[in-house]
This record gives structure tokens, C-alpha cells and sequence, in this order.
């Protein structure tokens, strides 16, 4: 029975990436130039060669960044739209917030706590997501073309980074309150460290070519991918996107709706890169280690949940704790069944179909001044379903 769920599933994963993955034609290339009394010989039979040594892991090692021919179309275009969606912090205003944030007969203290929570987590965790896609998954993977995009991750993580250094200097936020919510406060030192113990069991030194070995770095991108910023960061977008949908703290919120979009581009960078894995090396794609990730994802909603429990530890207006919890078993699902495996509970209901609206940030108002035409890259992405969360 148990060969029979492998099978299935690896069918799945392998259907998947049929529709991220075009097939290469190559041209006719003519192998001599001559020009003038030169003559140039252009050995075809070698690149074709090179381009077949292209791989997500163990592949032909260069120290030319070549992108072509492209291998992983999928990971070029991805890089286009997500260079295309490029924003600045510093082009949104943050006047209504800051009024907001001095007037205690505006804001309770409820939504006051969830802004204090929500960056003093991700003034944590988008760092640790930055590094890790630098000195870890970029630092391992091989074709030029996914470490372009790669890159490019890296850069959104610090346009998230400096949007949350923006929003603590607009909001005259003490920055050492931050530094210690992510130190003293139980609930996000436990999601830090279950992001990156991952992290650190990978090694410079390791061999990538022991399926042990190969299946931590699978792990690795399955915990940032679909646990980290596919499940645990959508709690705190929910709760403070609500108080964007109130008309409250609508500058924050705007740069929230930005990072969300970024997000969705991360977490199918991360799952395509998966499965890209999973289907160059087979081995990896065991029935216990398919266990292992759903027992992986187990932990990170319950580590999700006792956070929303910190950060709404009452309802309030707008603010139900139970739909955000309800979601977070609805997305780790998702997840889950994005990448092949099955769901933890299955038919959960999405308590929460207003946040796949948040991301269609074509209908936009002037809340830029003067620049919004300049950021007509910042405009391209319309999300229609919860289905492109």
C-alpha cells in the first residue's frame, strides 16, 4: 500500500511540473564563422552537453553566469514578474497611520498589539528568510538562471525589511521594543527556530549526492516555501490587512498587500524548485519522507496558532481569533496539496475569501504622490481567486 500513495503522489508532483517546465528547442547552429581571415569554430555537440549538465543540485559547475540556453523557463519569467512588481516603502503614505497611531480614542489597544506584533515578527523573520535564501539555497543550487531568481528573492527581502524599518521610524516605535519581542516573547522565538534549525543543518561541506543529504535540502525548501512564508506569515497578514479593510493604519496595510503579493511569487519560486528536485532525483521522494514534511507542516500550524493566540488574545471588532486559526489549517493544506502530498484535514472552508483581493493591486487609489505612473510595474499583478494566494 505504501508503494502504491508513493507512486501516486510522485505521478502528481511530476504532472505538476509539466506545466512549469517548457521543452528546449535548440536552432541549427552553424559551427564555423569567418570573418575577414579568421575562422571561429563552434563546438555545438559541447554546448548541448553543458545545457543537458543543468541541474537544480549537482549540476555543471561555471564560474561564467550563463543563462543560456534557459533550462528552467519557469524561473526566468518568475524573475520578469517579480522584477516588474518592484515597489518602494518610501512612495507610500504613512500621514493617516502616524495620526492613527498618536490617538488612543482611534485605535484600541488591541489593534495597537497587533501592529507591535506583527513588526516585531517580521523584523525578524524576513531576515532570517533573506539569509537563508543567500547562504544557503542559492549558495547549492547550480543552473544560473535559478540563482538569478534566486537573487532576486533576496532583494524583495530587503524591500520587505526596510518597509518595516519605514513603518517603526513613521510610527516613532522604540526599535529596541522590537529587538526584544523577537528575543522574550515565547511564541516567535519557537517560529524562529523552527525556520532555522533547518538551516543549519546544512553544511558548505555537505554532499549533496546522499539522498539523506539531498532530502535536508528538499526539507529546507519545503519550511521556508510552505510552512514560513506559505502558512506562518499568513496569519499576521490576515489580522492586519482586516484592520486595512477598517480604514486603519491604511499605509502599513498598503505595504502589507505588496509584501503579500511578493510572498505568492516566493512560495511558488520555492515549490517549483521542489519539485524540480524531487523530479531530478527521485530517490529523495520516499513514502517516510513525504511523512516527514506533513508532520513538519503539523508543527509549524501549531507553532502558527499559539502566535495568533498571542497576538489576538480577544476578539475585536473585525477580528474573530477563530476564522484566522480556521484559516491557517485552510492554507497549510493548500500547501501540502501544491506540492503533492495529502492534506493534514481536508474541505476546511476559507474563513477569510477577502485576502486573495487584497493582492489585486490594479484598481489602486493616488496614495502615491506623483510617482504612481513610475510604478506601473508596481500595478501588473491581478489576483482573480484565493486560488493565486
Amino acid at each position: 500500500m505504501c508503494s502504491f500513495l508513493l507512486s501516486a503522489q510522485h505521478f502528481h508532483v511530476k504532472n505538476s511540473l509539466k506545466s512549469i517546465r517548457k521543452p528546449q528547442r535548440f536552432t541549427p547552429m552553424d559551427k564555423t564563422y569567418t570573418v575577414g581571415n579568421k575562422t571561429f569554430l563552434l563546438d555545438q555537440e559541447k554546448a548541448e552537453k553543458a545545457f543537458a549538465e543543468k541541474r537544480v543540485i549537482n549540476g555543471r559547475e561555471s564560474m561564467c553566469f550563463n543563462l543560456l540556453p534557459l533550462k528552467y523557463n519557469w524561473a526566468y519569467d518568475l524573475y520578469k514578474t517579480m522584477k516588474a512588481n518592484h515597489w518602494e516603502p518610501e512612495d507610500i503614505i504613512m500621514n493617516r497611520d502616524i495620526e492613527q497611531w498618536k490617538d488612543n480614542t482611534l485605535i484600541s489597544d488591541i489593534e495597537r498589539w497587533i501592529i507591535m506584533m506583527g513588526v516585531g515578527y517580521f523584523s525578524a523573520a524576513e531576515g532570517i528568510v533573506g539569509d537563508n535564501m543567500i547562504h544557503v539555497i542559492r549558495e547549492r543550487v547550480t543552473a544560473p538562471e535559478l540563482k538569478l531568481v534566486l537573487g532576486r528573492h533576496s532583494h524583495e527581502e530587503n524591500i520587505h525589511a526596510d518597509s518595516l524599518l519605514y513603518m517603526i521610524s513613521s510610527l516613532g516605535i522604540n526599535p529596541h521594543e522590537c529587538e526584544a519581542m523577537f528575543e522574550d516573547i515565547d511564541t516567535i522565538v519557537k517560529k524562529n527556530e523552527f525556520v532555522t534549525r533547518t538551516s543549519h543543518g546544512l553544511r558548505r561541506d555537505m554532499d549533496l549526492t546522499e539522498t539523506r543529504n539531498k532530502q535536508i535540502f528538499a526539507k529546507n525548501l519545503f519550511v521556508f516555501g510552505q510552512c514560513m512564508e506559505g502558512t506562518q506569515f499568513y496569519g499576521m497578514f490576515g489580522m492586519i490587512l482586516s484592520l486595512y479593510r477598517q480604514n486603519k493604519f491604511r499605509g502599513i496595510g498598503e505595504m502589507f498587500r505588496y509584501t503579500l503579493r511578493d510572498e505568492s511569487n516566493h512560495i511558488e519560486l520555492l515549490r517549483n524548485l521542489l519539485m524540480e528536485l524531487v523530479d531530478e532525483n527521485p530517490d529523495i521522494w520516499t513514502f517516510e519522507f513525504q511523512e516527514e514534511l506533513r508532520e513538519t507542516m503539523a508543527e509549524a500550524i501549531a507553532l502558527e496558532k499559539d502566535f495568533i493566540n498571542d497576538c489576538l488574545p480577544m476578539d475585536s471588532i473585525g477580528l474573530r481569533k477563530e476564522d484566522f486559526l480556521q484559516y491557517i489549517d485552510y492554507i497549510a493544506d493548500r500547501r501540502l496539496e501544491d506540492v503533492g502530498l495529502d492534506p493534514l484535514i481536508g474541505n476546511v472552508q476559507n474563513p477569510l475569501p477577502w485576502l486573495a483581493e487584497m493582492m489585486d493591486i490594479k484598481k489602486e487609489q493616488n496614495f502615491f504622490e506623483g510617482r504612481v505612473t513610475e510604478y506601473q510595474k508596481a500595478s501588473s499583478l491581478d489576483i482573480e481567486s484565493d486560488d493565486d494566494l
